[in-house]
């Protein structure tokens, strides 16, 4: 029986669900982790695409145009709730499971590094087939703009950008898991992902789209390649995500729900 009143499961057992679901995620075998990492860099990047549609009409004012890009770029995590998928930023929540001596620290490094790098080959190559369909052609000075900004942030203002990204993030995903329907999982997702667009914080795996068809399309142009964009931004944006996904969400919510209680 539902302990709020309404027919979602209660915090208490969304950290049980929580923790279930990444000793899940630790036993997947290697390929299918693996593709399905791909997966999830792909339809991050096709929310990435549907943001920038958005982004790159001028009509808009300034608030309407970063709320309704972050609602569009939901999409993203919606289809890698629903139709399921594995998101490296949505995975800092093993850190909840690690914490409670259920996963070792190999089993949480090693499914970050292959969700990490299967997400970059997702996203990246999404964002080559989106440049050879000719579809970034009209926006692409959109594209640069957007990277460009990125790749000119100072570390420490991309590192908490990227903190303050992940926990909205790994709220979003923490509270699919209190919906039984797919409905409520949308729900779930659109409020804090939108609030993190419209904010203008840093997502690894969005980046790991925007930048190649930025560099792309730079090359199309007859530009030199500037591949210093990747390390600049993404190195202190994947540590932030990670901070502010296992430390402020994980962390957080295992001393609140799951730590051992101490005998009397």
């Amino acid at each position: 029986m539902d302990t709020n009143g309404f027919d979602c499961y209660s915090p208490q057992q969304i950290a049980e669900r929580v923790e279930a679901a990444c000793l899940a995620k630790a036993t997947t075998p290697l390929l299918s982790l693996a593709m399905l990492g791909v997966l999830a860099g792909a339809f991050i990047g096709l929310g990435s695409m549907f943001y920038v549609i958005v982004a790159s009409d001028a009509t808009l004012g300034f608030a309407a145009s970063r709320v309704l890009g972050g609602v569009v770029f939901s999409l993203g995590l919606v289809l890698v709730v629903v139709a399921g998928a594995e998101l490296f930023t949505g995975n800092n929540l093993l850190a909840m499971a690690w914490a409670h001596r259920a996963l070792t620290t190999r089993d949480v490094l090693q499914n970050w590094a292959v969700v990490c790098t299967a997400n970059f080959v997702g996203a990246g190559g999404l964002a080559a087939f989106v440049f050879l369909s000719g579809l970034a052609d009209r926006l692409a000075a959109t594209y640069l703009d957007i990277a460009q900004a990125k790749a000119a942030l100072p570390f420490w203002t991309a590192f908490f950008r990227g903190v303050l990204c992940n926990v909205l993030v790994c709220m979003a995903v923490w509270m699919t898991l209190a919906g039984r329907s797919v409905t409520d999982k949308v729900l779930a997702v659109v409020f804090p992902i939108s609030a993190f667009v419209a904010a203008g914080f840093e997502h690894s795996v969005a980046n790991m789209y925007f930048f190649p068809l930025a560099m792309m399309l730079q090359a199309s142009a007859g530009a030199a390649l500037d591949f210093s964009w990747l390390w600049r931004n993404l190195v202190p944006v994947i540590a932030g995500n990670l901070v502010g996904g296992s430390v402020l969400v994980a962390l957080v919510y295992y001393v609140i729900y799951r730590r051992p209680a101490r005998a009397a």
